[in-house]
C-alpha cells in the first residue's frame, strides 16, 4: 500500500468508515504482531498489545501527522504499550522467534533434510538475540526483520541516524562473538566425539 493510499484510509476511517479501518488494521497487523512476538516472546503478550495498539491508534486517528508514516506512528505506540506491561516482567523467548531467519532456510541456505543443523543455527542465533539490550534487540529487530530503514528506525526510536547505526553495529558485533563462540564450542565436541 502507498503512502498516498494510506493516507485516504486515514481519513476515510477518522469520518467512521470501518471498511477503511479494517484495511488500515489488516495492512499492518502481520507485521506488528510480528515485531511484538520477537520483543516480548510470548504470543498471548503480542497479541493482546496488538489489539490494544489498534485500538489506541484508531480512536486517536485524529491525531495522525500525515508528514509521517502510519507505520512509525503504530509501532511507536504499540513499543509504549509493550514497556508500560512488562515493567515488571522480563520476556520469555520461545526458540521460534528467530523467524527472521527463516529466509535462510526456505531460499536454501540449509538443506531442507538438515533439519538438526537448522536447528542449531537457529537456537544459537537467538541466543545471540537475547544477548542484546532490549533496545539493541529492538533496533536489530526492525531492521533486519520488519526491513525498516534506518531514518524510520531513528524517528520511531527518537534518536538521532547516527547512535540508531551504532546500536546497530554493537548489536552484531556482539551477536557475531557470540555466534563464534558457540561455533567453537562445537567443533571442540565434535573433536571429542570423533
Amino acid at each position: 500500500m502507498t503512502r498516498s493510499e494510506e493516507r485516504k484510509l486515514i481519513q476515510r476511517a477518522c469520518k467512521g468508515e470501518r471498511s477503511a479501518a479494517q484495511r488500515l488494521i489488516q495492512a499492518h497487523q502481520q507485521s506488528l504482531y510480528a515485531y511484538l512476538l520477537r520483543l516480548s516472546g510470548r504470543p498471548d503478550v503480542a497479541e493482546d498489545i496488538a489489539q490494544d495498539a489498534f485500538v489506541r491508534v484508531l480512536t486517536n486517528l485524529h491525531r495522525f501527522d500525515p508528514r509521517y508514516r502510519f507505520s512509525t506512528w503504530l509501532f511507536t505506540i504499540a513499543k509504549r504499550l509493550y514497556v508500560n506491561a512488562n515493567q515488571k516482567l522480563k520476556p520469555r523467548y520461545d526458540s521460534d522467534l528467530v523467524g527472521a531467519v527463516g529466509a535462510g532456510k526456505a531460499s536454501g541456505g540449509f538443506a531442507q533434510s538438515d533439519d538438526e543443523t537448522w536447528g542449531a543455527a537457529r537456537d544459537t542465533l537467538q541466543e545471540a538475540l537475547n544477548q542484546l539490550s532490549e533496545e539493541q534487540r529492538d533496533i536489530v529487530l526492525l531492521f533486519h526483520q520488519q526491513g525498516w530503514p534506518i531514518a524510520a528506525i531513528a524517528e520511531h526510536k527518537n534518536m538521532p541516524e547516527g547512535t540508531v547505526k551504532s546500536h546497530l553495529h554493537r548489536a552484531r558485533e556482539r551477536m557475531r562473538k557470540h555466534i563464534r563462540a558457540h561455533e567453537a564450542l562445537l567443533r571442540s565436541v565434535e573433536e571429542v566425539w570423533r
